[in-house]
């Protein structure tokens, strides 16, 4: 598929996608903050540079983009043009936030994803997620997930001939 923008348009438009203080992440900060909880922001002495950490708690809180970690979720698609760049970008991606997260609870903290997914479309459940988040954080469980609506993916782009059975699943 032909990309419907030029080179250098595309080239500007995902230069502007910034990494730190993303809509998902300040809408779980805005909500963490209302109900009390205090935190640091982008610590670079841990690993990964979680997005959220709540020393108190001993507890840190990645807030994933469902595109930029590969999230098997409506929101992620992989890119038609330069597909094995995509690939590898994202799988380095997977495969350093298993690193991190493996060297975080190593360490003595605690490790929650947030999935953008959860956050964002028709049926989110904002209350239920800050909910459920809180419950974690004021329990004692090494790791937590929330997920939005999850479909089955491979975790390599659809080749031609599947593609149409990959579309006709993710409509169900």
């Amino acid at each position: 598929m032909v990309d419907i923008v030029d080179q250098a348009t595309r080239s500007r438009m995902m230069s502007g996608i910034r990494g730190r203080n993303t809509k998902p992440e300040l809408l779980i900060r805005s909500l963490l903050h209302r109900r009390g909880f205090r935190f640091r922001l982008d610590a670079r002495d841990l690993a990964g540079r979680p997005d959220i950490v709540l020393p108190r708690y001993k507890a840190v809180i990645f807030v994933h983009g469902c595109f930029w970690h590969g999230h098997d979720c409506r929101l992620f698609k992989w890119p038609q043009t330069r597909p094995e760049f995509w690939r590898d970008k994202i799988g380095r991606n997977r495969c350093n936030d298993v690193k991190a997260r493996d060297a975080l609870l190593a360490s003595g903290w605690r490790v929650g994803t947030v999935w953008e997914c959860a956050l964002r479309g028709a049926g989110r459940d904002l209350d239920g997620v800050l909910q459920r988040l809180v419950e974690w954080l004021h329990g004692d469980a090494p790791q937590f997930e929330e997920r939005g609506d999850v479909v089955a993916h491979s975790a390599d782009p659809p080749d031609a001939a599947n593609a149409a059975q990959t579309s006709k699943t993710d409509d169900v």
